[in-house]
């Protein structure tokens, strides 16, 4: 079986980007941060363009400053670099020849899926080539009976969804960012998502891996087994690796079954400590039909009420939570979340909810949590930071960061997912400030340790955190992670700059 998906952006993905866009472009990351400073690596000439000309042909090599600037551009416009050619391989035998060509020549890679990371990891820090794997976009085979998928990078999440749900499957992984972000990418981040309460890290779920290694070896792990106790986890080393070991080109995923009953609550709530109580109880009353368990704070909610113009079912709260349920029994679902909800309201947990089962209230209810950082966006420049903590603690970092910077921030807010301890933290001001970048870094991340928790939790460490990783990883783990970066790229050029501290 071979699925091709052409690239066509939804029309969301589409205005979003254009937005994005559209406005003001951000100072260059060598500007903003001025410490970075180039590797030696070569700079693009005509020899290396007619070479990539020669291999992929005039229309999948980009060189026009016009073309190849959204590919600069991260997301949240927060870093931008200057990559003058942008290179889209179909194929593994293409991308082995390109970064064989280029670790030969010294020439600095930039590897890019749908771009939708919030960490500077998925875009060139000075003049890097990108490598986008938008167009390796087949889905290769679906084994009904298994339920693996085996595919190319450059699938788009939601558009895996949506052939798995024909067959009665799902992806186990769900971003806001499904529209855009690629298979690849979300692997090389190790990306966990809405369901992660349910379904696990993508650490679980990814069965094989193809990848090519920097001098252009293709590396052949693409297993469909659950079980393969072969000698080491090769596959490991690429997930979460964040395109800085190999470029990921294929990958086998485990789909669960697609549930036949889903239900969706919108939950209304007076304080922090409400929201562990009802978290603890979802998770004693709904056990194995719960899904996911999300919390936002009302300043969240407030961007897309205020910004996108979402309608919020319920009141206003200083808190809220989206609880998901999905099994096989629609009327024991309904009754064991009904009986739930019942509990927590009756005894002034929760103070107001609506629960549904409608597809479109349902996605409604998601768009409140799901687009808030395209709503943050409209604040101005957005400090954004994805961090694990202690669940205890989870809210902790929101009002010491909102005492710490005052009338510095137009917002400071929190939302994630409480099940897993994965809270985004948000910092909103009316333009970059390097005084005020002072005020939070390293103080965030200090925090964090406190709590012995992560700097990252699934966005990954891309170009914003590598200075910062020791407060998650020991001395001895970092360095033997340097020992794996000089083995497996000994000439650093995929994705440098990036994971780990000069």
């Amino acid at each position: 079986m071979l699925v091709n998906f052409k690239r066509v952006t939804t029309l969301v993905s589409f205005i979003r980007r254009c937005s994005t866009l559209s406005k003001s472009l951000p100072e260059l990351t060598k500007d903003r941060y001025p410490n970075i400073k180039r590797g030696d690596y070569a700079e693009l000439n005509q020899n290396h363009l007619d070479y990539f000309h020669g291999l992929l042909g005039q229309n999948r090599v980009l060189s026009d400053p016009s073309d190849c600037e959204m590919y600069n551009i991260d997301f949240i416009k927060g870093v931008r670099g200057y990559s003058q050619c942008v290179l889209k391989p179909q194929t593994t035998e293409e991308v082995s020849k390109i970064l064989s060509f280029c670790n030969q020549h010294r020439l600095a890679v930039c590897p890019q899926g749908g771009n939708t990371g919030l960490v500077g990891g998925s875009v060139p820090v000075f003049d890097e080539i990108v490598l986008s794997t938008s167009l390796m976009n087949n889905i290769i085979s679906i084994d009904n009976i298994s339920g693996v998928v085996v595919c190319e990078a450059g699938c788009i999440l939601e558009s895996l969804d949506d052939v798995l749900r024909e067959k009665g499957l799902m992806m186990p992984l769900d971003l806001g960012a499904k529209g855009s972000c690629n298979i690849g990418g979300n692997v090389s981040t190790n990306a966990g998502g809405l369901r992660l309460l349910r379904y696990g890290n993508l650490h679980g779920s990814v069965l094989g891996i193809e990848a090519v290694k920097a001098n252009g070896d293709v590396i052949d792990c693409l297993s469909t087994l659950k079980k393969d106790n072969t000698g080491y986890h090769l596959k490991h080393l690429f997930i979460g690796s964040e395109g800085t070991l190999g470029i990921v080109t294929k990958v086998a995923v485990h789909g669960p079954s697609k549930p036949k009953s889903l239900n969706l609550a919108l939950l209304g709530l007076h304080s922090f400590e409400n929201i562990l109580q009802t978290y603890e109880r979802a998770k004693n009353d709904l056990s194995e039909i719960l899904s996911s368990c999300e919390m936002m704070d009302e300043r969240s909610l407030d961007v897309v009420t205020s910004h996108l113009k979402l309608k919020s079912p319920i009141g206003d709260f200083p808190f809220y939570m989206v609880v998901e349920t999905s099994g096989s029994n629609e009327k024991h679902d309904e009754e064991k979340l009904n009986a739930f909800l019942e509990g927590v309201m009756s005894e002034g947990i929760v103070a107001d909810g609506t629960v549904t089962n409608e597809p479109g209230k349902m996605r409604a209810i998601w768009d409140l949590r799901e687009r808030i950082t395209e709503g943050l966006l409209h604040d101005g420049y957005l400090f954004k930071y994805d961090i694990s903590l202690p669940i205890k603690e989870f809210y902790s970092l929101v009002p010491k960061m909102k005492e710490r910077l005052g009338s510095d921030a137009s917002r400071v807010s929190g939302y994630g997912h409480i099940g897993d301890g994965n809270i985004h933290l948000n910092i909103s001001v009316p333009e970059f400030s390097p005084d005020i970048l002072k005020k939070v870094e390293p103080y965030v991340y200090e925090l964090t340790s406190t709590y012995k928790g992560s700097i990252s939790a699934e966005h990954g460490v891309g170009f914003r955190k590598p200075p910062y990783i020791h407060y998650s990883k020991s001395e001895n783990a970092i360095s033997l992670m340097k020992d794996l970066k000089k083995m497996m790229d000994p000439n650093g050029i995929l994705n440098p700059y990036k994971v780990l501290p000069s």
